[in-house]
């Protein structure tokens, strides 16, 4: 059994400690978009008064993983080709900074059973060396055909939209090799890359890393609502709705609602079609 919930709840995933320089946060930012505008985005770009995005805490811990990801943890045990990335949360408990070590300690907080399909919720809590915390991350993993082992379906926490139109929609570029960028940012899963890796998974070219769609959208709504200071952002969350091919252009509609910003983002080359939903910003 690919999935048992009593052993996979619960599961310590272990304690990795890591470090990060500026250049490791140059290259995440150049990964997601940064240096479209050379002159304008030296706050990502440029080391003299670099700022970090915070989602640049999705792929700290990773940035020296140079194999595929492995889907095997204490009760779970699933082929990588059915895994997709379901949603993504971010909370900063202060501005990460430019350069750092920090101890990572994870484990499953959850396991949902959604009939054709199982989901992981992985929990993850980082701080600096002297543990003073820095972010929790919560990563949903969504494994396709591996539900139906009798577990609880899981909330739904759906967002109320507003009965208006969007405050702003931004139009955002990806480039044809955007994914050969991002995945040296540590995710070297090959459904980003390798043709026949993306057919046998069900599509028809690889596609581009969700995070790294979760990371540009932070990035455009940062520089479009936040002054382009991204140490006013206390937590960005997403759900992965549909996927991005490397050069496709995307459509992201904002409002602002309650003291959050709420998100939306299509693929505007294919008639909107869902990218990221409930999406929400929270500034600080």
């Amino acid at each position: 059994m690919p999935i048992d919930p009593a052993v996979a709840i619960g599961a310590d995933l272990g304690e990795v400690r890591f470090a990060w320089t500026p250049s490791d946060v140059l290259l995440y930012h150049l990964a997601v978009g940064a240096g479209a505008d050379p002159l304008n985005d030296l706050r990502y770009t440029y080391e003299r008064d670099l700022r970090v995005l915070p989602t640049f805490a999705a792929v700290a811990i990773n940035l020296r993983t140079f194999e595929p990801p492995s889907v095997k943890f204490p009760g779970v045990d699933i082929d990588l080709a059915k895994v997709l990335h379901g949603k993504h949360e971010i909370e900063l408990h202060r501005p990460i900074p430019v350069e750092g070590k920090a101890v990572a300690h994870t484990r499953i907080a959850d396991v949902y059973d959604k009939g054709k399909a199982a989901v992981l919720v992985q929990e993850t809590e980082v701080a600096d060396e002297s543990g003073a915390p820095l972010w929790t991350a919560r990563a949903t993993i969504f494994a396709r055909g591996e539900g139906g082992f009798g577990g609880e379906r899981g909330p739904s926490d759906r967002i109320e939209w507003p009965a208006r139109e969007p405050d702003a929609v931004l139009e955002l570029p990806t480039l044809p090799q955007q994914a050969l960028l991002y995945r040296l940012c540590g995710d070297r899963n090959p459904l980003h890359i390798d043709p026949d890796f993306a057919k046998a998974a069900g599509f028809e070219r690889p596609i581009l890393h969700g995070l790294c769609t979760y990371g540009m959208v932070a990035r455009t709504v940062v520089d479009a609502f936040l002054d382009g200071d991204p140490g006013r952002v206390s937590a960005f969350g997403t759900k992965f709705a549909g996927v991005v091919f490397p050069g496709e252009r995307l459509r992201v509609r904002v409002w602002r609602e309650g003291g959050r910003l709420l998100v939306t983002t299509t693929a505007a080359d294919r008639g909107d079609a869902p990218v990221l939903s409930d999406t929400v910003l929270e500034p600080r």
